[in-house]
C-alpha cells in the first residue's frame, strides 16, 4: 500500500475515533437523568462584577451529537448576580410554541451530559451595550416559530443570526454547528457570523464563506470544510475544528477606540 493511502486511512480512522468518543457520553443516555450541572468554565457572578458575554457549543443530545453541536449565548450585565441564557429549543417549535427560551441558569451548563466549549468570552467596559443589542437581536430572530434540524433554521442558525447583528462578538462557530449557514435575512448573501467577512449560502445547503475570523469555508449539504490560516486550524465535518490552540485563550476586552472610530 502506498504511503498516501496509509495516511488517508489513518486520517479516516482518527476522525472516526474522535467522533465516537465525543458522542458516546450522550448517545443512549436518559435525558431525564443526564448531567445539566455547570461545567465550571464561566466566572462566578458573585465574584466577577464586570459585564460578561459568553457563547458556548456542546455536542447535541443523542445520535445528533455524532453530526453536530447545540450552541447558546450567556450574558451577565454589570453587577448582576446571575446569567441570562438565550437559546433555541426545537421541541418547543414542534409543539407550536416559541422556540426562543430566555431564562436564568448556569452560563456553562452541560448539554445533557456533553461538556460545553467556550467560543466567545467578552468582558468589561462597553459590554453592557453589547448585551442590550444581543437581547434585541435575539428577540427579533425571524424564525422563532420554525425549527428544522437540517439544514436549518435551528439553534445554530439563531446564534449565527445574533453574531451577524452584533459583530463585536467576533463569533467563529465550529464546522459542527450545522445550520449556521442558513441565512435568516431572506437572501443568499450575508455577513459572516463573525462580522469580519461575507458568505454566500443557498438555504444552508451549498455555499462559501471568506472572513478574517473564520478563514475560508465551503458548505456542501450542510457539511463544512475549511481552513483558518490565522488560527492554524483545519475545519472538518463531524470532528470540528482541529488546531493547536482552543477558540478562546482568555477573556477579551472590547476595543472601545475602534468602536467609537466607526461611529458605534
Amino acid at each position: 500500500m502506498k504511503l498516501g493511502g496509509i495516511g488517508t486511512w489513518a486520517l479516516i480512522a482518527t476522525i472516526g475515533i474522535i467522533t465516537t468518543a465525543a458522542v458516546m457520553r450522550s448517545v443512549g443516555a436518559d435525558w431525564r437523568t443526564a448531567n445539566r450541572e455547570s461545567a465550571g468554565i464561566a466566572p462566578d457572578p458573585a465574584k466577577v462584577r464586570d459585564a460578561v458575554v459568553q457563547v458556548y457549543a456542546a455536542r447535541a443530545y443523542g445520535w445528533r451529537g455524532a453530526f453536530g453541536v447545540h450552541t447558546w449565548i450567556s450574558v451577565k450585565p454589570t453587577d448582576a448576580d446571575s446569567y441570562t441564557v438565550y437559546q433555541i429549543i426545537g421541541w418547543r417549535a414542534r409543539r407550536g410554541m416559541e422556540a426562543l427560551v430566555v431564562d436564568q441558569r448556569p452560563a456553562d451548563q452541560r448539554w445533557f451530559g456533553a461538556m460545553p466549549e467556550l467560543l466567545v468570552d467578552l468582558r468589561g467596559a462597553g459590554v453592557d451595550d453589547v448585551i442590550a443589542r444581543i437581547d434585541k437581536a435575539a428577540r427579533g430572530y425571524p424564525h422563532n416559530g420554525d425549527y428544522t434540524i437540517w439544514p436549518g433554521p435551528n439553534s445554530n442558525s439563531f446564534v449565527a443570526h445574533v453574531g451577524r447583528e452584533v459583530p463585536e462578538l467576533r463569533l467563529d462557530l465550529p464546522p459542527t454547528a450545522i445550520g449556521k449557514d442558513y441565512l435568516t435575512n431572506g437572501d443568499i448573501v450575508a455577513r459572516a457570523p463573525s462580522g469580519t467577512g461575507w458568505q454566500v449560502s443557498l438555504f444552508g445547503l451549498l455555499g462559501v464563506l471568506a472572513a478574517e475570523r473564520e478563514g475560508v469555508e465551503v458548505n456542501i449539504l450542510g457539511l463544512t470544510f475549511g481552513i483558518d490560516p490565522l488560527g492554524l486550524a483545519v475545519k472538518l465535518p463531524f470532528v470540528g475544528r482541529l488546531a493547536p490552540n482552543p477558540p478562546v485563550d482568555g477573556p477579551r476586552q472590547l476595543d472601545l477606540a475602534a468602536r467609537n472610530g466607526h461611529g458605534s
